[in-house]
């Protein structure tokens, strides 16, 4: 066993790298979310299908799809399974209804989608809920704490 396996730490290498600040390494850019709300993008080739359905499995709504056939299913898109044709390629959602039974459809059985529901999380960021924590704490409110709010 050597003494690195052991845990024996070589102190004199140990002080030749630079220590990096805490502080600095804590403080890291959040993601930035298009606004998708209410968007009905143009599914005319088989990139633009790919891309708009890559952006509703990132959606935090619910999000309608128009199958070739006109019916229409709206729920959350919680999987996608992507392959090399659009006949092999599917989403799978959640539906709005309640239903519990989830529903496959094909990329190639879709004729449209749109951006129907509300996207829970915007406007949540972790600055947002700090803006209104100082706002309220500069009022003089007490107790404030982070608190659900209805998903409608």
């Amino acid at each position: 066993m050597t003494g690195k396996e052991s845990g024996h730490i070589d102190h004199e290498a140990a002080q030749a790298v630079p220590h990096a600040n805490p502080d600095a390494l804590e403080v890291a850019p959040g993601t930035a979310h298009e606004n998708l709300e209410g968007w009905i993008p143009q599914l005319a080739s088989e990139e633009e299908i790919r891309t708009a359905l890559e952006k509703a499995f990132d959606y935090r709504g619910d999000v309608t799809i128009t199958r070739k056939d006109g019916s229409k299913v709206e729920g959350y898109l919680f999987d996608r399974r992507t392959a090399a044709t659009l006949k092999d390629s599917l989403i799978r959602l959640l539906p709005k209804n309640g239903n519990p039974k989830k529903i496959s459809v094909s990329y190639a059985d879709i004729a449209a989608l749109a951006f129907t529901g509300r996207d829970t999380a915007a406007g949540k960021s972790w600055e947002a809920w700090m803006k209104k924590y100082a706002q309220k704490k500069a009022a003089g409110e007490t107790n404030i704490a982070l608190e659900p709010e209805p998903l409608d």
